[in-house]
């Protein structure tokens, strides 16, 4: 044991130069060979592969192979927190020399306690305390002797066993608490959905059907609008506009009516614009254009434009759209490639809905929002509780380094 200093609680803290031993497997790089080239996700998530080449299309002229239990870093990014144990599926993959492997001193140090300790903000603000680089950040890079200079607590191999057990014990109880209040606020999203199918299946036989096409326009022409001048501005709703958990227009654009008239779907406020694209529909993407600049708006040309008559209101037909059944068998219309499938205009406008009267429409619309606004007051509250689970990880992480788990 070397001649440490203690930390608090008794525990020597040892340079990490007499803990790991760097490691070169250098392999020449042969073009007709396919390798695995890792890289080290941030914030100690682990390596992952970044890309899988043949040698004749990578630039270096060797890379390194990484083996299981191997410590990695990513000089580049070790103020980000780019630091990993190898694992078995790493096991015989390549690194570039950006990337300097350690084997694990296994008599005295644990390589998951090791791992824990460089999963802590406070270890990368040392790591970019010692960095060194042509800018502040981006290009800053963690040399291997600063590294194997910093100094860990060291506890008994067996305590640092303890320290790993207890840390995976609680971090898979805050991993479970998680997973059930992201099911909370997914089946809360559900829910509106849900109500409406209910209500809509409850009145069968009482309401009027009809096809969207009898009782709205579709993609409606643009004779006889009166359009504004060319200089004015106008709301420009990009897809990445619509928010597709709350089906509204949450991040419009503006533009001038000469930069966009052409190339562009076209409509105003009142119509529903709804996502045809593959996943954008299948993720409920479809909103009701209000409050647009000059009442007018642009957008991309995957959406499809609905203009409710006088039998349906916006709200109607944008409830109709964004159900699961609807979007369901929108699914089973779809026409083109895998990855580039859309809805054509034909199945919306011959798609047949219930038609209740507007009276009816209104009072089942106020339900609806009485109950999305329980619903976003759910996920308000699960969202605070999730910040509070998200900052109980770090939490014990700090503690468990302080000899307080």
């Amino acid at each position: 044991m070397s001649s440490a200093r203690m930390n608090k609680i008794g525990w020597p803290m040892v340079a990490l130069g007499e803990l790991l031993k760097r490691v070169k497997r250098r392999e020449l790089v042969e073009p007709s060979k396919t390798y695995d080239v890792l890289g080290a996700h941030w914030y100690a998530k682990g390596l992952y592969t970044k890309h899988s080449k043949p040698g004749s299309q990578i630039r270096a002229k060797d890379v390194y192979r990484v083996e299981q239990g191997d410590f990695v870093y990513n000089r580049l990014f070790a103020w980000k927190g780019s630091f990993a144990i190898a694992t078995q599926e790493n096991d015989g993959c390549h690194v570039s020399n950006e990337f300097p492997c350690f084997v694990v001193d296994r008599e005295r140090l644990d390589g998951q306690y090791l791992w824990y300790y460089f999963s802590r903000a406070s270890a990368w603000n040392e790591a970019l305390g010692l960095s060194s680089g042509g800018t502040p950040t981006s290009r800053n890079r963690l040399k291997e002797a600063r590294l194997l200079a910093m100094h860990i607590p060291l506890p008994p191999l067996a305590e640092q066993r303890r320290i790993v057990a207890r840390i995976e014990e609680l971090a898979a109880k805050v991993e479970a608490a998680q997973a059930l209040r992201q099911q909370a606020v997914e089946e809360a999203e559900r829910l509106v959905g849900c109500a409406l199918e209910q209500i809509i299946l409850s009145s069968e036989g009482l309401w009027n059907s009809a096809s969207i096409s009898q009782v709205a326009e579709v993609n409606p022409s643009r004779q006889g609008w009166d359009p504004p001048s060319s200089s004015d501005m106008v709301s420009f709703v990009p897809m990445r506009a619509v928010d597709d958990l709350t089906g509204t227009i949450l991040w419009p654009e503006t533009s001038k009516y000469e930069d966009v008239k052409s190339g562009y779907k076209w409509f105003v406020d009142g119509d529903v614009i709804f996502a045809r694209i593959t996943p954008c529909m299948q993720n409920g993407k479809a909103a009701i254009a209000r409050d647009l600049v000059n009442g007018v708006g642009f957008g991309s040309t995957e959406f499809i434009v609905i203009r409710p008559g006088p039998e349906v209101s916006s709200e109607w037909i944008h409830a109709i759209v964004r159900l699961r059944g609807f979007r369901k068998e929108a699914t089973e219309h779809f026409k083109g490639t895998a990855g580039q499938q859309r809805v054509p205009p034909d199945f919306v406008k011959r798609k047949v809905v219930p038609v209740p009267p507007i009276p009816e429409q209104r009072r089942i619309v106020a339900y609806l929002d009485d109950l999305q606004a329980k619903v976003d007051a759910v996920k308000q509250h699960q969202a605070a509780t999730t910040a509070a689970l998200d900052a109980l990880l770090p939490s014990i992480l700090d503690r468990a380094f302080r000899g307080e788990l």
